[in-house]
C-alpha cells in the first residue's frame, strides 16, 4: 500500500516537471465543477471533498493506526541471554511510554514458547533519537532466561 503511494507520487512529480507533456485534462479542470447537496440547506463543493479526503489518505499513510507503535530486533547473546531493541513509529498517536511493558510482553512470550519457567532483566535503557525529522524513542535490553533446576 505505501509503495503504490509513492509510485503514484512520483509519477505525479515526474508529470509536473516534464515541459513536453501537456496538461491532463486539455481544456478545463480535473475536478469538474460540481456541488454536493448533503440537505437542503447544505451543499459541498466535489473540489473540497477531493482535497480533505486526499489530506486524510495521507495522514494515514504517514501515521498509519494498525501498524504496531514497537519494532522489536532480538538477538541471541548464548548461555540464555538475549539482547532486545525496541524503536518506537517516528510518528505516533499515542503509546509513548509503553516501551518497557512491550519489552516484558515480548520476553514473556519467548519464555513461554521456549519452555523457560522465568526470567532476569540484566539491563534496561530508554532512550530517545533526535534527528531531522522529529524525535524517535528507543529502548534496549538483555535477559536471561530462566529454569528450575530439580533436585
Amino acid at each position: 500500500m505505501r509503495f503504490a503511494a509513492i509510485l503514484a507520487a512520483g509519477l505525479m512529480l515526474g508529470a509536473c516537471s516534464s515541459s513536453s507533456v501537456k496538461s491532463i485534462p486539455s481544456s478545463g479542470t480535473m475536478i469538474p465543477n460540481y456541488t454536493l447537496k448533503v440537505a437542503p440547506s447544505i451543499s459541498i463543493a466535489l473540489e473540497k471533498v477531493v482535497y480533505w479526503g486526499a489530506l486524510a489518505g495521507i495522514a494515514y499513510l504517514v501515521l498509519d493506526p494498525l501498524a504496531p507503535n514497537w519494532d522489536i530486533e532480538e538477538a541471541p547473546l548464548g548461555e540464555n541471554h538475549i539482547h532486545f531493541s525496541l524503536r518506537m513509529k517516528r510518528y505516533y498517536a499515542g503509546g509513548a511510554g509503553e516501551a518497557q511493558a512491550t519489552f516484558h510482553r515480548r520476553v514473556k512470550e519467548l519464555m513461554r514458547l521456549n519452555g523457560f519457567d522465568g526470567y532476569k532483566v540484566v539491563e534496561y535503557q530508554e532512550s530517545l533519537d533526535s534527528s531531522v525529522l522529529g524525535s524517535q524513542r528507543t529502548a534496549e535490553g538483555v535477559v536471561v532466561l530462566t529454569k528450575k533446576t530439580l533436585g
